[in-house]
């Protein structure tokens, strides 16, 4: 692909996400606008709004990446990606909308009655947020890099730039509206080559024997991963789902908890569509680029494999539609994040004001940024998955047993996010030294989720049970809140601060 085209490509995507932006800045004008955008986005457009943020760089270049490298293995992760959403559905989205909070410490204050509790869930939503932040940026790094040429600085740079520009413009309203177009985006942008080349594909067959053999090998049950690594992962996706802060904060703009269900709904049928696609794509790069699948080029396969099927003007608009589909991912995750960072720092430290949001806005995407200056891409949808795993361990459990248990104390919620964090965190610092002192990484250290979880779970439980003394006075009362159904529910809070 000539860099002309992949210059094209990328201004006209940050160019469409700024105008956006600038079109909702001009119906945000309360502070309920920049954080939850008043609660009133409607089912589809808020589902939109979700696929839009929640299709990363892992699930526009990792999991094709991952299919070309690993197999069918990889197919864990869209499997894990969208099945997270049925948990969501089922445990989590219209307790936590009826809660009538703004982020997740909000509910962890209120449901525990604590203000350290709401200290330390304001760090772990910040340490998430940045740590799903920074393989955004590598993948921008990445795109940059291969399309126009340039360094792969640049592409951090400019996925900061326009986050910041959007979210500090329009808060949540505005991201709303970008996110909803990204949505559509990714999708015709990875439907459309997919299509073309399973028509070239149709009509002269595959290329040559290397790659259908390489298709035979990956069906071959000797070459898939260890039971252990498979349901490690599938708890990782499945539980992690359930407390991504940038996910949780758009039950928060549904109207009311039946329309956080239909949006759930909705979602599922989004993402089930969408991976269809990455799917396809990696099985087609083990036809046509087969060679991708070793020295960490797996990740650009989305990115040129189009190039490889088709020659000239074809093969140059395919690849940047591509580009600007990647190039939406990074700036549609990124700013989902950036909006539920800043909704919880601003409310820590500038008191929930609209100036504060704007500074915090900045503060939660610069961060980030200068740790992916710092530091070298991995498998996109291996540190994804890294993250889900922490996410699984920390917030998932305060956010079920907080809904679903009434013993729950602070003692408890604080004892089992502290060993869970701790316990994911060491496992992700050891798969990331072992390597460089020449050691093998052990499964249960590259994927922790099965043990750290119920770790987790079962330090709240048994913590809980220990403290029953200091259980919430107003448990009881906030519990009925969230599992009462609207139409006989008590008037939610107003303000929108929490408890503290």
């Amino acid at each position: 692909m000539s860099p002309g085209i992949g210059y094209t490509a990328l201004a006209l995507v940050s160019a469409a996400t700024l105008l956006i932006g600038f079109y909702g800045l001009r119906v945000s004008r309360t502070t309920s606008d920049f954080y939850v955008a008043s609660r009133t986005v409607k089912p589809w457009w808020n589902a939109s709004a979700i696929g839009g943020e929640y299709l990363s760089a892992a699930s526009f270049l990792g999991v094709a990446g991952l299919i070309v490298a690993s197999g069918v293995d990889a197919l864990w992760f869209p499997i894990g990606y969208t099945g997270g959403y049925l948990m969501l559905l089922l445990f989590v989205a219209a307790p936590l909308r009826r809660s009538g909070a703004y982020t997740v410490p909000d509910f962890a204050s209120a449901r525990l009655e604590s203000l350290p509790m709401r200290r330390l869930t304001s760090l772990l939503v910040i340490a998430i947020g940045w740590l799903y932040i920074v393989p955004q940026l590598h993948g921008a790094a990445l795109t940059m890099r291969i399309t126009t040429g340039l360094p792969a600085w640049l592409g951090c740079l400019v996925v900061t730039g326009v986050v910041c520009l959007s979210v500090v413009t329009g808060g949540m309203r505005s991201i709303t509206f970008v996110q909803a177009f990204q949505y559509w985006l990714k999708l015709v942008a990875i439907a459309v080559p997919v299509l073309f080349i399973l028509f070239r594909l149709a009509g002269d067959g595959p290329p040559g024997d290397g790659g259908t053999q390489l298709l035979a090998e990956a069906l071959n049950p000797e070459t898939h991963a260890p039971l252990y690594r498979n349901i490690s992962l599938s708890i990782a996706l499945l539980c992690g789902t359930l407390g991504l802060p940038h996910v949780l904060v758009r039950f928060y703009t549904n109207p009311d908890g039946p329309s956080a269900r239909r949006t759930t709904l909705i979602v599922l049928g989004l993402l089930s569509l969408f991976y269809i696609f990455p799917i396809t794509y990696g099985v087609l790069g083990r036809i046509y680029a087969p060679d991708l699948a070793g020295g960490g080029a797996a990740d650009s396969m989305v990115l040129l494999l189009p190039g490889r099927v088709f020659d000239g003007v074809s093969g140059d608009l395919l690849a940047a539609l591509v580009t600007a589909g990647a190039f939406a991912a990074f700036l549609s995750t990124s700013s989902g994040l950036t909006v539920s960072l800043a909704g919880v720092i601003s409310q820590e430290f500038f008191r929930g004001s609209v100036s504060g949001f704007r500074v915090s806005a900045v503060l939660a995407a610069v961060v980030p940024l200068a740790v992916a200056l710092l530091t070298e891409s991995s498998a996109l949808a291996g540190s994804i998955g890294m993250v889900f795993a922490f996410t699984a361990s920390t917030l998932c459990p305060l956010l079920v047993l907080g809904i679903w248990w009434r013993r729950l104390t602070a003692a408890g919620a604080g004892a089992g996010m502290l060993t869970g964090g701790l316990l994911c965190g060491g496992a992700m610092a050891a798969a990331a030294i072992l390597p460089r002192a020449g050691a093998g990484v052990p499964a249960w250290i590259e994927q922790p989720a099965a043990w750290t979880v119920p770790a987790a779970f079962a330090v709240m439980v048994v913590v809980s049970r220990l403290t029953a003394g200091s259980a919430p006075h107003g448990a009881a009362k906030f519990m009925a809140q969230l599992h009462t159904p609207e139409p006989l529910d008590r008037p939610r809070p107003g303000t929108g601060t929490g408890a503290r």
